[in-house]
């Protein structure tokens, strides 16, 4: 029973399936799994459809409280709200390697047997997460404990309750992991086989060669689209439906619902600040007088850190030295937004020293004695100047070659051995705060040192109450009815936003919301407005006021997308900068084939907007062109010229370009094309895992019904 604890935080982590999902560790607490059934009857009971089969919700719960079960074995705890969404999403992805993935493994013919499970586990090819589970101290992999850990499970079950406890849990863990052993066997078994089918011929390992090594001499006009104001040109729905008709697979999508909200804040008002204001100071006032600092600050505190050692280096900004007396109690002071006490329980001495301090560092060029002498001239009139007058951080912004000049030198406090043993003896000789009246020279090079705060070896223990302030009852009750008063009889999203108007509330927009989505916007988790949103939401229809937890809030559905393509009218103002470039582009071109002469002449002409670059070492497999930046078709067009040629003006990805061909160098045939055909290969292996995985989830018409549920 010893390794139970080397399962629960080793096997746990065995990963199985096409979607890389954890199968040891899991979902959903039972109240998850409860909340439906007081809002639907037993007439809805399905939950999604998977590669034909009908997901019921009863089949949906067990896989959860599966993973449920494991859950808790693995945290000895019940999943909370944080970890729930990724826990849920991960209950719908077994279900999908159920029916859909596993599907084709049968399919094909892949199976595991049981033989083969003992291979993994006892025989000549041992799974990673066995020889990591059951290694020796040395981190070598013993065969006898794997042995001696499966007999426990042959023997009769230990008679002890808390041992047969142990026991069942282990064998449950064990079991559990043979099985997701199998389903990885299987998935592997599956991926290698179409794997084994990817191919790269010769003639695309040649293809790939040329465009690693084939070498392009270029200069280039490029004019940006921004370079022509868009008021010279007017974008028709013609022209926009033509742009529509001809990219519309861009602008496929998934089914999703938009909607607008506004927010009622729950803020504090000055009466509940007032109140927990008087609470602190009743705690100010007991702190006092109490016999044990540690435990009243522990008790009465809301926030960290109740009871710690600091040093001067430490101390939090809000305490000052002079405050720091034994016995003083300090406060209550708004600390962050909260009302805090803090009290000196002891202060002593530590075994460490800290001080504060600026530089800057003047480096040599090199170690030579001329370079030396030339660095450290250069230091001592820069603290000459320091000395007359002159701003000691200006002078680090401008001198400073380390990555403290951009602070103004300030290293801020360190302590013994932090720093070199020159510079540090320096700082921590000086008996006055202010400018060192020399250079130090360390390794790095010389230092113009300022000490601001002289070598201290304080101690302060400290114990602290933070009392946060809250909203009362009256202030969530007061945002409630406010939010209710705004909600009620409200319909249709003109008035809902012509109403927010009136109210001054700032009206929000979320677009396409997925039916699986947590948060909206700044919201968070928003969990609940989403259900709504699929579960019960129309067109122009006002939900309730939902509670959350800082905001109330009130929401109005706007649209929604139906699985397939967006609509003209829904992507109109996502492609009228497109349509608007491509029209730009037109007049650009006409305008530029209308000039003679070189580049630089015809750029002259254009105006200032017009840009002269070149390249001297453009390769095919490059993306990007100077100025005009990312354009692969550009690249492209390079090479399709001749050398000494010119293309003509040609709209690009971000403006116009004309491109003159200097020199166009093609690397020599080889012999072998084999690195460039394993490298391909390699590429396309490596991707085929999840290629695989997504084709067969396109393949198998899931659709995904749980928000009608949870």
């Amino acid at each position: 029973m010893a390794l139970i604890g080397t399962l629960r935080t080793k096997m746990t982590k065995f990963v199985v399936g096409f979607i890389a999902l954890a199968m040891g560790a899991f979902i959903v607490g039972s109240d998850f799994v409860k909340g439906p059934k007081s809002i639907f009857g037993a007439s809805e009971n399905s939950v999604g459809e998977i590669a034909g089969t009908d997901i019921s919700r009863e089949e949906y719960q067990n896989m959860v409280q599966e993973r449920e079960n494991n859950y808790a074995l693995s945290f000895n705890r019940q999943p909370g709200e944080r970890e729930r969404p990724t826990l849920q999403s991960q209950a719908w992805e077994l279900l999908i390697l159920r029916y859909a993935i596993r599907d084709q493994f049968e399919q094909t013919g892949v199976k595991v047997t049981t033989d083969e499970i003992w291979d993994m586990i006892q025989g000549k090819n041992i799974d990673p997460n066995v020889k990591q589970s059951f290694a020796d101290s040395a981190g070598n992999f013993d065969r006898n404990r794997v042995i001696q850990f499966i007999n426990n499970f042959n023997s009769p079950p230990p008679t002890n309750q808390q041992m047969y406890a142990q026991w069942a849990e282990s064998k449950y863990r064990w079991d559990m992991f043979k099985k997701d052993l199998g389903l990885g066997r299987e998935r592997i078994k599956y991926e290698n086989l179409l794997i084994k089918t990817n191919f790269v011929t010769g003639a695309e390992a040649e293809r790939d060669y040329h465009n690693q090594n084939d070498v392009a001499e270029v200069k280039l006009l490029f004019v940006p689209y921004f370079a022509m104001s868009d008021s010279t040109v007017k974008v028709s729905d013609s022209d926009l439906k033509a742009y529509y008709d001809k990219y519309k697979e861009k602008y496929k999508a998934t089914f999703s619902r938009s909607l607008n909200y506004v927010t009622f804040p729950v803020i504090p008002s000055a009466e509940d600040s007032a109140k927990v204001k008087s609470d602190a100071e009743k705690i100010a006032s007991d702190f006092k007088t109490v016999a044990d600092d540690s435990v009243f600050a522990v008790t009465n505190t809301e926030g960290q850190n109740p009871f710690k050692k600091y040093t001067i280096a430490t101390l939090p900004p809000s305490i000052t030295k002079d405050k720091l007396v034994n016995g003083n109690v300090i406060g209550p002071f708004l600390n962050e937004g909260n009302y805090k006490i803090i009290k000196v329980v002891k202060v002593g001495t530590d075994t460490s020293y800290t001080a504060k301090a600026s530089h800057i560092l003047i480096r040599w060029d090199d170690e030579t004695p001329a370079k030396k002498k030339e660095a450290k001239e250069k230091a001592i009139k820069i603290l000459n100047e320091i000395k007359r007058g002159a701003s000691f951080a200006a002078k680090a912004k401008e001198f400073g070659t380390d990555g403290t000049a951009s602070k103004g030198g300030d290293l801020g406090y360190f302590s013994s051995g932090q720093m070199v043993k020159p510079f540090q003896t320096a700082v921590f000789n000086a008996k006055k705060l202010g400018v060192l009246a020399d250079v130090v020279e360390t390794q790095f090079g010389y230092h113009i040192i300022e000490v601001t705060a002289l070598k201290d070896n304080s101690s302060y223990t400290i114990a602290a109450v933070e009392v946060k302030i809250t909203p009362s009852d009256d202030t969530h009750n007061a945002a409630f009815l406010k939010a209710q008063n705004f909600a009620a009889g409200l319909s249709g999203v003109e008035v809902f936003k012509e109403k927010a108007g009136k109210e001054t509330l700032n009206v929000l927009e979320a677009k396409d919301l997925g039916t699986n989505d947590q948060r909206i916007g700044n919201l968070g988790d928003a969990r609940k407005v989403v259900t709504w949103l699929f579960r019960d939401g129309a067109v122009g229809k006002v939900s309730d006021v939902f509670d959350l937890d800082d905001d109330y809030v009130v929401a109005v559905m706007t649209g929604e997308t139906e699985e397939g393509f967006r609509s003209l009218d829904q992507v109109k103002d996502e492609i009228t900068p497109a349509v608007r470039n491509i029209l730009k582009g037109k007049k650009i071109v006409e305008k530029l084939s209308a000039e003679k002469g070189t580049l630089d002449e015809m750029a002259k002409a254009f105006g200032p907007d017009a840009l002269v670059n070149a390249s001297s070492d453009l390769k095919l497999n490059t993306n990007s062109l100077p100025s005009a930046g990312q354009d692969p078709f550009a690249v492209g067009r390079v090479f399709s010229l001749e050398n000494g040629k010119r293309s003509p003006a040609f709209p690009g990805e971000n403006g116009v370009i004309i491109l003159d061909l200097q020199n166009k160098t093609i690397a020599p045939e080889i012999g072998d094309y084999a690195m460039f055909k394993n490298e391909l290969l390699k590429k396309i292996n490596n991707a085929s895992g999840l290629n695989i995985a997504q084709a067969i989830k396109e393949g198998s018409n899931i659709k995904d019904k749980r928000y009608k549920f949870y």
